[in-house]
């Protein structure tokens, strides 16, 4: 009888040691690679794989097909600032006061915040960001945008300063101004006796604040603003603020792609002898959409789709650098976007006319913007040759898992306070994913445990007219049962009372003392 108990804790030993080993590192093993490939409003039906939609993406779906394709990842946020800052800090969005989307803000990360680039840095990884930022930057009044930056000057702080050794950035977006790279906190090519000034509230009393603006001078523009952006016009394309000076620093619109791309490939190249980490960031498929001639016309769906053509085009061209340098084997890769999808999101492009059968929204309701499950539910692959098995799960996962998760991998102990450590399900596809998520956009937040959602009452307007999405705004609670309603069309909070005080009361455990009295406004 001791034999055979000494047998069986033998086994479990065994087994316990096995499982570890598959899910992270040995002392003796190098360290992987970690890229994180993060698109800008990509929709959960814009990727093939997921056959929700009639796009197609070849090389995100090779991805996908041969590695682990997640039904149910999450980004933290239905818009961008708030995503990135979760996904890079493992914590939710709402506990930082305040962050909405940022216009010229200040760094919103503050540089004593654990980060992944700061927590790879650490553990001896070379770390890098290539493309979009918009997390803030320098010291100014917070996320206001009070146009303070001096970006005639080196920017600091910055990317470089929570974690990467290298940064090759646009500031915020592709549609606001300053239309200039900035590399580790100088921008590019920038001439000193011809500054840039950047202005995101109004011109100054002449009316003549640097560039001409889409709202004077509609003749000047190729692109046609349809709401919010009729500031600077640069390179035919009017803006969200107003700049002048700087005009050796502009960049080239129709060139952005291929220019984060080539900059990401001599990353990777430069640091292929060590273990590095790169933040590929992307500016598609948000506005202003401006694929390469090269792509135009290739969706059939004008340029949000071609942008989308050209994006899975450089993921492509990434792909095959890691290939030609031998480094797919020991290179983990994590695909995802920032939140759901919008189609007019400022300018005339026909994305909503040339949509056709595609549905960027995979089928869910919402998109950008929104608390329904179309603006935070969102691509999430995971692929690595040779250690990732193709395979679908779904279990639900979130951004914010990252930082645990990668903490795992390289054999550090530390967490975030919102995070969970998900490595054997990001690697092996084994064990089980999250029970439980607080969904976040533009400061309002839901609740999903299990199969359900949670929205809670929300003054405000129901539709976000100028981009024609549902924003869950409600004077009532909204209770879904998602696995039975995928689609949200089913509002269960009148049949389902003790599920939704259920809900509600576990919400408020996560939320805190603030939403202790929402319970109050159940209408019985």
């Amino acid at each position: 009888m001791k034999n055979n108990i000494s047998l069986i804790f033998l086994l479990l030993f065994v087994t316990l040691l096995i499982i570890s080993c598959n899910t992270s590192l040995n002392k003796d093993e190098k360290r992987p690679n970690i890229i994180i490939i993060y698109t800008d409003d990509l929709g959960y039906g814009d990727v093939s794989a997921y056959k929700k939609g009639t796009l197609k993406t070849p090389n995100i779906d090779k991805l996908a097909n041969e590695g682990i394709r997640f039904n149910y990842g999450y980004a933290s946020s239905a818009t961008c600032s708030p995503s990135r800052y979760a996904l890079l800090t493992g914590n939710y969005p709402w506990r930082k006061d305040g962050l909405r989307v940022i216009t010229g803000g200040s760094l919103v990360i503050d540089t004593t915040e654990m980060t992944i680039p700061k927590l790879l840095k650490t553990n001896g990884y070379k770390t890098g960001i290539v493309g979009k930022w918009h997390l803030g930057l320098g010291s100014g009044d917070g996320v206001t945008g009070s146009g303070l930056i001096n970006y005639n000057s080196t920017i600091s702080p910055g990317p470089n300063q929570i974690g990467f050794d290298y940064s090759h950035i646009m500031a915020d977006t592709q549609d606001r101004v300053p239309t200039v790279y900035i590399e580790n906190g100088d921008v590019v090519n920038l001439d000193i006796n011809d500054p840039i000034e950047v202005n995101f509230f109004h011109q100054n009393k002449n009316d003549d604040y640097g560039l001409p603006t889409g709202l004077k001078n509609p003749e000047l523009t190729t692109m046609k603003w349809h709401h919010g952006h009729n500031g600077s016009i640069v390179n035919g394309v009017p803006r969200i603020g107003y700049m002048k000076g700087g005009n050796d620093a502009l960049w080239s619109d129709i060139d952005m792609s291929d220019h984060f791309l080539e900059k990401a490939k001599e990353y990777i190249k430069r640091n292929k002898k060590k273990s590095f980490f790169l933040f590929y960031t992307l500016q598609q498929p948000h506005v202003p959409r401006t694929p390469h001639p090269r792509f135009e016309g290739l969706s059939g769906m004008g340029p949000r789709g071609d942008a989308i053509v050209e994006a899975d085009w450089s993921i492509g061209e990434l792909y095959k650098t890691l290939e030609s340098e031998n480094l797919l084997d020991n290179t983990l890769i994590i695909f995802s976007s920032d939140n759901g999808p919008v189609l007019n999101d400022g300018y005339y492009d026909a994305a909503v006319e040339k949509l056709g059968d595609h549905t960027p929204s995979g089928g869910l309701r919402g998109g950008k913007y929104s608390l329904f499950e179309a603006g935070t539910r969102v691509p999430f692959i995971t692929y690595w040759k040779g250690k990732i098995n193709p395979g679908i799960s779904n279990e639900m996962i979130s951004q914010i898992d990252l930082l645990n998760s990668i903490s795992r991998l390289i054999g550090s102990e530390y967490k975030s306070k919102d995070g969970l450590e998900l490595l054997n399900l990001i690697i092996n596809n084994k064990g089980k994913g999250r029970e439980e998520l607080i969904l976040e956009a533009s400061t309002r937040t839901a609740y999903r445990k299990g199969d359900w959602v949670m929205i809670p009452p929300y003054k405000g307007q129901s539709i976000a007219r100028n981009v024609n999405i549902e924003l869950a705004n409600s004077l009532e609670f909204k209770l879904y049962n998602l696995k039975n309603d995928p689609s949200q069309k089913n509002d269960l909070s009148k049949k389902e009372y003790n599920k939704l005080e259920e809900m509600i009361t576990s919400f408020i455990k996560i939320r805190g003392k603030d939403f202790t009295n929402i319970k109050d406004l159940i209408i019985k």
